[in-house]
This record gives C-alpha cells, sequence and structure tokens, in this order.
C-alpha cells in the first residue's frame, strides 16, 4: 500500500477504509507506470496521501473488465441486486464518522455537513435498492391483429461516472447506486482532489458482496482517464457532474460513439424575497442556501434579488448573521471550512474586485481569513450592479451579492437572464404570485420558502445549459435503461 498519513488519523477507526489503489475487477490496482498523484488537506496543506495515477492505457483496460463482468450482473435476479445494495447501505451506515472523516481531511468541509452527506448519499443506495426490484415491463394496446405489444426497460450496459469534488460521496452514490440498480456494471472517475472517499466506498461495496468488475473505481487525472471511455462504444452511457465547460467537452468527445449522457453541470441559483414574505424565514433560509458547503455548491444561491420596501432590513439582517458565522477547519466543525484550491480562492477575489470596482459596497468580509491561504472570510456585498461578474458567472464559494428590484416582471427577467437553469429559490407568501413565478422561472427545480429540495425519490437536474437528464427518483434509473419494444404472434 502506498505512504498514506491519513491511514494514520487516530480518528478513522476502521483503517482498511482508507485506500491508495484503484479498485478494478475486485483488486486493488496501482499504475502500471508506477504513477501517483498527492492528495492534500485543504485546510493546512498537509500531504495526506497519495493514490495510483493510472495510465489512458490502465483505464481502457478497464471497460474490458466492466465489459465482462456486464452480462452476469445483468442476468441476476432484480432480487439478488437488491439486497447487495441493501447491504452496501448498511454498511455506509455502520462506518458513517469514518466515511465523514476521510471527506472532511481531503475535501475540507465541516464534519457536520459530511456526515449529513453521508446519510444524503447512503439514501439513494437505500432507494435505488428497492427501485431495482421494479423494473418496468409496460404492456401496450396492440395496434395490430392477433399481436401482443411488451416494452421491457433493459440496462444500456457499461456506464461512465466522473464525480467532482465538492460532494464527493453522495455524487457517487446517486449515480452509481441507479445504475447498479438498473442492472449495469460501472466505471466510476473521483475527482483526483478527493478520491479517498470513493475508494472507500468501493471497500464497502466489496464488503457488501458487489461481484468483482461490476463496480470498479479508477483514479488518476481525469484526462487520462476519461478520453479512453468517451471513444470507447462498449462504455454505453457517461454520467457526469461538474462545470458546463467540462460537460460540453464532454459532449463532443462523446458524439462519435452516440452514448446515452447524464449531465449535472453549473448553476446559478437565484433568491427573490418579496414584500410581505416570512423575513425570518427568508434571512435564515437564505443563510442555509448560500453558505453551505462554504459557498461551494451547484445549488448554492449567487443572486439574492429583494424587493425594495424590504431591501434595507434584509441586507441588515442577513449581513448580521453572516457575522456570526464561525470558520475553521472541517474537524473543528465550524460553520464555513477551507475552500479546496487556490483557483477557487481566487475566483472569490476576482468578484469581489469587480463588483466593488463597478460600485457594490462590502457589507462584511472581503479578503482571505488569517487561517490560511484557502480560507476566504464570509462576505456580502450590497447594491451590486447589473454589469458585475458576479452576476453573470457562477462564484462557487462565500461571496453572497444583494440588490433591489421593483416588479415582478422585472425580477423575473433578470433571474433568467443566464445560460444555466439550475434552481431557484422563493420567499413569499402571495399563492398566486408562487404559481405564477414557478411557471415562469426557467429552471429545473424551484424551492418556495425553503432551502431544501433534493433528495432520493425526487429527479435532480437543470434546464439550459445546467445539464442533461434527471439524477434520483425513478427518472434517474431509468436514464442507465434501454426500452426494447416486443410485439408477439403465437400463431
Amino acid at each position: 500500500m502506498l505512504d498514506t498519513a491519513i491511514s494514520a488519523r487516530s480518528e478513522i477507526t476502521d483503517k482498511t477504509l482508507v485506500r491508495s489503489f484503484s479498485y478494478i475487477g475486485g483488486k486493488w490496482q496501482s499504475a502500471t507506470s508506477g504513477a501517483t498523484i498527492g492528495v492534500t488537506d485543504p485546510a493546512t496543506g498537509e500531504l495526506l496521501g497519495e493514490v495510483a495515477s493510472l495510465s489512458a492505457e490502465d483505464s481502457a483496460a478497464a471497460v474490458d473488465v466492466a465489459q465482462a463482468a456486464f452480462a452476469g450482473w445483468s442476468a441476476m435476479l432484480p432480487q439478488a441486486r437488491s439486497a447487495i445494495l441493501r447491504r452496501w447501505f448498511d454498511l455506509m451506515l455502520a462506518h458513517k464518522e469514518d466515511l465523514a472523516r476521510i471527506m472532511v481531511l481531503e475535501q475540507g468541509k465541516p464534519l457536520s455537513e459530511a456526515r449529513g452527506e453521508i446519510d444524503y448519499g447512503a439514501a439513494f443506495v437505500e432507494f435505488y435498492a428497492e427501485e431495482a426490484k421494479r423494473p418496468n415491463i409496460e404492456g401496450v394496446t396492440s395496434h395490430l391483429p392477433d399481436a401482443e405489444v411488451e416494452l421491457w426497460r433493459e440496462p444500456v450496459g457499461v456506464a461512465a461516472l466522473i464525480t467532482p469534488w465538492n460532494f464527493p460521496s453522495a455524487m457517487l452514490t446517486r449515480k452509481a447506486a441507479a445504475a447498479l440498480a438498473a442492472g449495469c456494471t460501472v466505471l466510476c472517475h473521483p475527482s483526483a482532489e478527493t478520491p479517498f472517499s470513493a475508494l472507500a466506498l468501493a471497500e464497502l461495496a466489496e464488503r457488501a458482496g458487489v461481484p468483482a468488475g461490476v463496480f470498479n473505481v479508477v483514479t488518476g487525472e481525469a484526462p487520462v482517464i476519461v478520453e479512453p471511455w468517451t471513444r470507447d462504444t462498449r462504455v454505453r452511457a457517461l454520467s457526469f457532474t461538474g462545470s458546463t465547460g467540462i460537460g460540453k467537452l464532454l459532449y463532443r468527445q462523446s458524439a462519435d460513439t452516440m452514448k446515452r449522457l447524464v449531465m449535472e453541470l453549473g448553476g446559478h441559483a437565484p433568491v427573490i424575497v418579496f414584500k410581505g414574505a416570512d423575513m425570518d424565514n427568508a434571512v435564515a433560509e437564505t443563510m442555509k442556501a448560500k453558505w453551505a458547503t462554504s459557498g461551494q455548491d451547484c445549488l448554492g444561491a449567487n443572486r439574492i434579488y429583494v424587493e425594495r420596501p424590504i431591501y434595507a432590513d434584509f441586507c441588515a439582517r442577513f449581513t448580521e448573521a453572516t457575522k456570526a458565522l464561525t470558520i475553521g477547519p472541517g474537524m473543528e466543525d465550524r460553520d464555513l471550512g477551507p475552500l479546496m484550491n487556490e483557483k477557487a480562492v481566487a475566483k472569490q477575489e476576482e468578484h469581489v474586485a469587480d463588483a466593488l470596482a463597478k460600485g457594490a459596497k462590502l457589507a462584511c468580509g472581503g479578503k482571505r481569513h488569517a487561517l490560511g491561504p484557502l480560507f476566504y472570510e464570509a462576505t456580502v456585498l450590497t447594491d451590486v450592479p447589473d454589469d458585475a461578474k458576479i452576476l453573470r458567472e457562477e462564484t462557487f464559494g462565500p461571496v453572497a451579492a444583494i440588490l433591489p428590484f421593483d416588479a415582478e416582471e422585472e425580477v423575473i427577467a433578470k433571474a433568467n437572464a443566464t445560460e444555466y437553469g439550475l434552481v431557484a429559490y422563493i420567499h413569499t407568501q402571495d399563492p398566486r404570485r408562487i404559481y405564477r413565478l414557478s411557471r415562469a422561472l426557467q429552471f429545473g427545480m424551484v424551492a418556495v420558502n425553503r432551502t431544501k429540495v433534493t433528495g432520493a425519490p425526487i429527479p435532480f437536474g437543470g434546464m439550459k445549459q445546467s445539464g442533461l437528464g434527471r439524477e434520483g427518483s425513478r427518472l434517474g434509473m431509468e436514464e442507465f435503461t434501454e426500452i426494447k419494444y416486443v410485439c408477439r404472434d403465437w400463431a
């Protein structure tokens, strides 16, 4: 095993959850070249350890393994696949504390948020363990005499799953559980910045009885690992969570092999607060929408529009609540942790400087925190002008932009004036306005007077350039299936 400082952490009880090799075909595998990638703690800069950095040839060979395992896994009784997924779910909950601590060390989020992510991610495994037993075979009234017609849903084949660093456990289980339940075998590529969470899940999947070759985790540099998968015709589906720019690249790379694509891409969520809203609730829920995962969330509030009669009051309350937030290493379980990397911090600095130069006001924060280079203060900008970068680009960090509006039509137009369309948040007590905005806002999900809306039973996804397809719910499993039409004549 590669030298891994993370495994020596006394807080991690089950040290065998910390793995440094890729998991392919039921075996822990190093790169044929011996290459590795270092993983650091964003809170301290400490090297946590190294993981295998596989080559393109190694990655292509993993497709052979997944393809070979497909026939047996897809032919298994749905009840048997369900039982294995259920054991995986039970093991995740049994090892929740260790999984959360591994996540905190490599990703940096507060410990309580990491625990919540394990619960959230495990819920998808439980949900799809049940859905696995209910493959949809639909009878159709025949349009032909003496013919019997059925529609079958069959697994599409080998599925490639590419997951991000901000939710290293939940994004993997949301994709993998659906694909496995459908009968697909999977190739998982976790972010090179947070691979230990995925490898820990592979260890638990093996303990749960997932057969060799069915669930594979391939570590390394994304362009090296993923490009062979996009070219291989045997990889029939590709599911990606990440930036819109990378999503477009994968879209182009997958065109020649006509893959089934599921993409959860960027977000630029508006929060719209009308006069007459419950102000205490609006402030509290907008705090949740903005500061979760230190703002590094595709669902994070990027633009906060407040109706002018209540604008000053909202800004004052939101700023005071923000000033009360605590910041520190994830293991200290403060409100905010470090950002993932220097690029993320530089983007906060760029957006703040741009907004201030164009006339925005700094209510609080606005600079790096003394705790370390990847800590950034919770920042509130008010009176942000329409031409500020932060109102056009996803900030993905702890900077809140607030601005007033005067009319419903005006704020709808501003909210929709983006290439993104993942989620929008509304705060109002007017039922007719709730209906109008829910219809008018061009977003895949709309939250009314609350922030938390996602979960295993609902279809997660966006419109426009926020993605393709849906994850979660019955629809998430159907993304990994093909419809086969059967027409029979018994004569």
